[in-house]
């Protein structure tokens, strides 16, 4: 039975509207909620925490590298379009310093002379090292000890190591004359003769950068997977196959950066001919015939005090290793590409695979 309420006129009037009031958020606690001048300020201070304090950590470097190597690099750039000499005057000569290195028989001397020691002291040396650290690579007795062992040499001192070297290569009573006396050849000018103190000097320099160069292939070896040993010796490769076919590809990138730190090195070596030659060692030589870009760079700032020169040297020198730096770029860049090319190719499921030509026909 439905019941049915009706509104009576003696009834409660309807609800009034009501008036707007006070809000509580314009209270003392909303008051005290809002962010204050104080609580801004810790907020800029955080925000400028954030993204200015990277910088400042980075600034010393940055410095650092602005104090001691861009201003010198800039300041050297300067020098060499002028004449300078020592405790005099700067006067403006434009690129008459280059000029005249190019008809320079000293310049050209010294720089066949930085080229032939670099090539036969990069060359054996980056072989030995690739040699050494492929049987360091292998399990072997003490390999810990033979690993610090070839690592001496490069903490020895330049000046100890060519020293020692001077001993044994001197014309009269060294080592190396006395065995060759021995087997029966005659006594070899080591210090006066051209090729002979070329060879001596690119021995102190093998002898001493092996070890470090053996130790980065041997590091980069270690990274190699092992599968593509396995592999190779399930299809019957022997030790040499696999060195050839599988380490040497794999640590094509250290090489070439080996490369050309041993390049670098090579165009700035000073220390090992300036010693070896002895009084005569600033000049490469009684005849100059072991005097390489840096001695040439020394002798003219510092002994005839042509600071301009020496400083058109230094620019000479940078540019011939940009230029190395730039070709070997490119071959690497050349390598990688054929690289990839070669993956692209023999991948099935690449463009030029198997798979690709049938997803082209199903697309067709």
């Amino acid at each position: 039975m439905a019941t049915s309420v009706r509104a009576t006129g003696g009834g409660s009037p309807p609800p009034a509207a009501q008036t707007p009031g006070p809000s509580a958020d314009s209270g003392p606690e909303s008051r005290s909620r809002r962010p204050s001048g104080r609580s801004g300020l810790r907020s800029t201070f955080y925000r400028f925490d954030l993204k200015a304090i990277p910088y400042v950590f980075i600034a010393p470097f940055f410095l650092t590298f602005a104090a001691f190597g861009l201003f010198p690099l800039i300041y050297t750039g300067w020098l060499s379009l002028h004449r300078v000499e020592l405790g005099g005057s700067a006067q403006w000569k434009g690129m008459e310093n280059y000029t005249s290195l190019a008809t320079s028989e000293f310049f050209w001397n010294a720089l066949a002379n930085t080229f032939t020691i670099g090539v036969i002291s990069t060359v054996p040396q980056l072989l030995m090292a690739l040699g050494l650290a492929h049987l360091l690579n292998y399990r072997l007795r003490g390999r810990g000890f033979f690993r610090v062992a070839i690592l001496a040499p490069y903490a020895t001192s330049i000046a100890a190591a060519t020293l020692v070297f001077a001993q044994l290569f001197n014309t009269d009573y060294g080592l190396i004359n006395t065995v060759l006396g021995v087997v029966g050849f005659d006594p070899v000018a080591w210090e006066s003769s051209k090729w002979p103190a070329q060879m001596a000097i690119s021995v102190i320099v093998t002898w001493r950068w092996t070890g470090y160069n053996a130790l980065i292939y041997l590091a980069a070896m270690q990274s190699v997977p092992q599968d593509l040993y396995e592999a190779a010796a399930l299809d019957g490769a022997s030790r040499w196959r696999q060195f050839l076919s599988v380490t040497i590809p794999s640590i094509r990138p250290t090489i070439l950066f080996t490369v050309i730190v041993s390049t670098i090195g090579a165009t700035q070596l000073f220390g090992e001919p300036m010693l070896f030659g002895g009084s005569v060692g600033i000049s490469g030589g009684s005849g100059n015939q072991f005097q390489t870009l840096s001695l040439l760079m020394y002798e003219k700032g510092w002994v005839t005090g042509s600071l301009g020169q020496a400083s058109a040297i230094a620019w000479v020198m940078l540019l011939l290793l940009l230029l190395i730096g730039g070709i070997q770029a490119m071959i690497t860049r050349s390598h990688q590409n054929r690289d990839r090319r070669r993956r692209r190719t023999s991948d099935p499921g690449g463009p030029g695979g198997p798979g690709g030509h049938i997803r082209k026909k199903a697309r067709s």
